[in-house]
């Protein structure tokens, strides 16, 4: 299944959260062009601060409604609408990027403008119907009356130089993904969630970019610069993406939002991900594959310089963690299983999926690093969610400004010969009814002695029985932590290992629940 069409199977993971919590959003979808505001003939970043302010200083109205007959294309359908390569922006020209557009219709409810930047001008990109090829002329009339795309993907030389390979989307409410050489796309990233995970009544509330202008970068730039008018009911937002594709593709993001309200819960650097089963998890009926998953881990690196590992689980229920910190240095959602062994899936290539790393730029205060877990039955949904909520409220009339890096690697960042949490696993101490956590912490320096090690183990719930390590190679240690939960169906379990009165590795978090929970 390509990319984009595994893009366009997945229910939106927020929905489906908020669903789960009793309530879901929906933003009506109504033919309005009065807040489609055309771009000026002059264009500077300032361009989009400006309406996004103005856009936060009268009622939301909803965008453009794509016609009745493109959303109710099923799936197969939708699939067989293609963007017609010769349309694409930039080919043929000497710069090295080029923009291809996607379709309104089937999963994708919003019409959307995106302008082209070139000469510090701006100009919409306009649909006919030769833009895209569809299975009738009926759509491609729809298509070319409407005059709106869904979103678009930039196309970069990544992992040839003959060959401009697709390597960003943006498509779909504010979702972005993308890769690095060598990857192929799996989790996702948003521009912002406000109430993500508040139980009922409370309802969830879906920004999304209302539109885009894309600057044409010079044709030897190794970058591309991407700025994004982001609405919602209760804010507005301006964006810019200042993107690097290579290998390990990364992007600069800063944005403006101006609340129409006040918000008690935003998400800031949000990632989406899908895990199913792995490690600590397993499966729950019978699977030929080791794992599946687009990201086994939350990983962080908190204000105070602790380097946190935070397995993933596919829980019965929903369930919602808090790491409560200030000033964080970094957070993501790491796929660290690289090899295809790992999974026995010759089709999905899970452990070429890329993992992503937020690296805050400034100071972003007192928060909390959120994981939202969802239960799923099936890998085409996204289930896992994490991002920085601010402690302070965002206040009406007072702009909110953050940025942030966002890269998209293989793991994440950590010292050099420093502890990484490499394998999880459980299940009972044997001859006993105890649970048992098998843990590997790799990558350790040379000449360790592992009698020295000593691991800090804790139970929020219960109490530890035992810790005992192994030798795992020349530069492993396999540490087995028995513990009993008491009764308790629920138990927060912190393991760090310490060498010479430091830190050797990650500490390593996980929420264990009872059978059935």
């Amino acid at each position: 299944m390509s990319p984009q069409n595994r893009l366009l199977k997945r229910r939106s993971f927020l929905a489906r959260l908020a669903a789960a919590l009793g309530s879901l959003a929906i933003d009506p979808i109504a033919s309005v062009s009065a807040a489609e505001t055309p771009p000026p003939t002059t264009f500077t970043p300032n361009v989009v601060l400006d309406i996004a302010r103005a856009f936060s200083e009268r009622p939301f109205l909803p965008p453009m409604a794509v016609p009745e007959k493109l959303l109710k294309l099923d799936y197969d359908r939708y699939r067989q609408i293609r963007f017609d390569k010769k349309s694409a922006i930039w080919a043929g020209t000497k710069t090295k990027f080029s923009v291809e557009m996607f379709a309104p219709g089937g999963f994708y409810n919003n019409g959307i403008r995106v302008n082209i930047v070139e000469n510090g001008a701006a100009k919409p990109v306009e649909v006919d119907k030769n833009t895209f090829a569809a299975p009738s002329t009926e759509i491609t009339d729809l298509l070319a009356e409407f005059n709106r795309v869904a979103g678009f993907r930039l196309h970069y030389p990544l992992n040839t130089p003959k060959y401009q390979d697709e390597f960003v989307v943006f498509a779909g409410a504010s979702y972005f993904r993308a890769v690095s050489k060598g990857q192929n796309y799996g989790m996702s990233s948003r521009g912002l969630a406000i109430d993500l995970g508040e139980p009922a009544p409370k309802s969830e509330e879906f920004p999304f970019f209302r539109q885009f202008w894309i600057e044409r970068p010079a044709n030897k730039a190794d970058f591309v610069i991407v700025h994004a008018l982001l609405d919602s009911q209760r804010v507005t937002g301006a964006y810019q993406f200042k993107i690097f594709p290579g290998t390990t593709t990364r992007m600069e993001v800063k944005a403006t939002l101006f609340p129409r309200a006040k918000l008690t819960h935003i998400g800031i650097g949000v990632l989406t991900s899908m895990f199913l089963f792995g490690g600590i998890d397993h499966s729950d009926v019978p699977d030929y594959r080791n794992a599946v998953h687009d990201s086994n881990g939350l990983a962080m690196l908190t204000g105070a310089g602790e380097y946190i590992w935070r397995p993933l689980n596919n829980a019965k229920t929903l369930q919602v963690s808090a790491f409560v910190d200030n000033n964080p240095r970094g957070f993501g959602l790491v796929q660290r299983a690289r090899h295809q062994s790992d999974y026995e899936d010759l089709e999905a290539n899970y452990h070429k999926r890329p993992s992503s790393w937020v690296t805050p730029v400034g100071d972003w205060g007192e928060g909390q690093v959120v994981l939202a877990e969802l239960p799923t039955a099936i890998e085409t949904n996204d289930n896992i969610a994490a991002y920085w909520r601010p402690k302070k409220a965002l206040e009406p009339g007072t702009p909110f400004e953050f940025a942030y890096n966002l890269a998209w690697p293989d793991d994440s960042p950590l010292p050099e010969n420093f502890g990484r949490v490499s394998r999880t696993a459980a299940g009972l101490k044997l001859f006993t009814e105890f649970p048992q956590l098998a843990i590997d912490f790799m990558e350790l320096p040379n000449g360790i002695n592992i009698e020295e090690v000593r691991f800090e183990a804790t139970v929020s719930n219960g109490r530890v029985v035992g810790t005992q390590a192994a030798q795992n190679g020349p530069n492993g240690i396999r540490l087995f932590m028995t513990f009993d939960p008491e009764r308790a169906q629920m138990s927060e379990i912190r393991v760090q290992p310490r060498y010479q009165g430091k830190a050797l590795g990650e500490t390593m978090l996980f929420r264990w629940l009872a059978a059935g929970q």
